[in-house]
């Protein structure tokens, strides 16, 4: 890994003047005094020509990734880019769901191990993320569904993670408005995991960026990388639109636009990029306690706490980087959740949106090192990044500051796709739209 530089340009205390730490007792005193001691949640400084790192992308991974070698390695020289405001990326258009249950053994680690932060993030950032650990199920509708959950569920057990076979009518007292007999798929039983959940997407970002801004991070929003700069083995820094800035470590954390910012410092990755569609429709009386998913129709639907029910479904199927929605994925969604709960036909539609997904040809992600020196890459996230977050950003820091991969990602290298070592966590094969 490169040397420090021998001095960091340092900030004025007002350069770096945050909101503070937040509290019930402060937030009486501020109502008294008339909210007149708030202050920016993070800096607003103007990019510096040279850091030790540079991270590209400010969703939920590059600024967790900033926050955790701050905190975590106190390396504090470093920029994360991002070529608009802070939350209207991918971290800003998902479905908020969080959980571990997962097939492979390695995977099962890692999202066990990011869940664990989640259930402390609050804490650890002095913010309200509404951490909402109300259960994750997942319905089965045939005898072999159920022996693939029975074994995936066997298999976080043995890893000590929580699982739970749920009969009939479990589901029907989780659920009330199931339909088990509906004639499209009716309902055999599922499987719970009882710590899984929801976070809210935005607070997680703003979360993240307000401590990491804390710690010493330059947050830079309104910077859109044009080139990355290398010489014949090494990155240099990289081209924006707010001038070159120099870096001896790049790592680009830009979720479905990997492959398109890659290729600009040569480098080839096996990733698609796909649009994920989400829909909220108007806010009702509390109907659903749990995050229900459907897996033949790949619907998934949770409530929020203003009411709204959040759902998604499955990839389109084609090659986009658009973010934006298409009339047929939401009919076949709007088919799925009457089917299931046929009391949702009355509610109306009121958003529609979608996040580009970098979609690997295993279905796993990528924490790696590149065939260029000091450029890192975090993506490949497929449907799993915002569950990833605090994990990912734990690892990739680690792989940053140390070189070498974290042990919980070390199964997420480049590397794997030209040795045959890929993790197909759906056993779908090399599909991206499959997975």
């Amino acid at each position: 890994m490169p040397a420090a530089p021998d001095t960091i340009p340092t900030h004025s205390r007002s350069e770096r003047e945050s909101s503070g730490g937040y509290s019930g007792w402060r937030l009486l005193r501020e109502a008294i005094t008339g909210h007149r001691g708030w202050s920016r949640a993070w800096a607003k400084p103007a990019p510096r020509p040279r850091y030790r790192v540079v991270i590209v992308g400010g969703g939920g991974h590059g600024l967790a990734t900033a926050f955790y070698l701050a905190t975590q390695y106190g390396i504090t020289d470093v920029a994360v880019l991002e070529r608009g405001p802070i939350g209207l990326g991918n971290v800003g258009r998902n479905t908020t769901f969080v959980r571990s249950n997962y097939f492979h053994p390695q995977n099962i680690r890692f999202y066990e191990f990011s869940l664990q932060q989640w259930e402390k993030l609050e804490q650890t950032l002095n913010f309200n993320a509404m951490v909402s650990q109300r259960g994750t199920l997942n319905l089965f509708h045939t005898e072999a569904q159920r022996d693939l959950f029975t074994r995936r569920a066997n298999q976080m057990r043995l890893l000590g993670v929580d699982a739970e076979a749920v009969s009939r009518e479990r589901v029907k007292a989780l659920v009330p408005l199931i339909d088990l007999d509906n004639g499209r798929y009716p309902v055999l039983g599922g499987f719970l995991q009882p710590r899984g959940g929801t976070v809210r997407h935005d607070a997680v970002a703003w979360g993240y960026a307000r401590a990491a801004s804390a710690a010493g991070v330059d947050v830079i929003e309104q910077c859109e990388i044009t080139g990355i700069v290398r010489d014949a083995k090494r990155v240099k820094g990289v081209e924006t639109t707010r001038g070159f800035v120099g870096a001896d470590i790049v790592c680009l954390a830009v979720a479905g636009h990997s492959s398109r910012l890659a290729a600009m410092a040569g480098v080839t990755l096996p990733i698609e990029t796909h649009v994920l569609q989400a829909f909220v429709t108007e806010a009702v009386k509390p109907v659903l306690d749990v995050v229900l998913t459907y897996g033949p129709s790949h619907f998934y639907v949770s409530q929020s706490d203003k009411g709204g029910l959040v759902y998604g479904g499955g990839l389109d199927g084609y090659n986009t980087y658009g973010q934006r929605g298409t009339l047929p994925m939401a009919e076949e969604l709007a088919a799925s959740a009457v089917t299931l709960m046929p009391g949702l036909a009355r509610l109306r539609v009121l958003r529609q949106w979608g996040g580009v997904m970098d979609m690997t040809m295993d279905g796993s992600p990528l924490i790696t090192r590149t065939p260029v020196d000091g450029l890192i890459l975090n993506g490949g996230w497929c449907y799993g990044g915002f569950k990833a977050i605090p994990a990912g950003g734990i690892t990739t820091a680690h792989l940053i500051a140390t070189g070498a991969p974290h042990p919980l990602a070390a199964h997420m290298g480049l590397e794997r796709f030209a040795s045959g070592h890929t993790v197909d966590e759906r056993g779908a094969g090399p599909y991206p739209y499959a997975h």
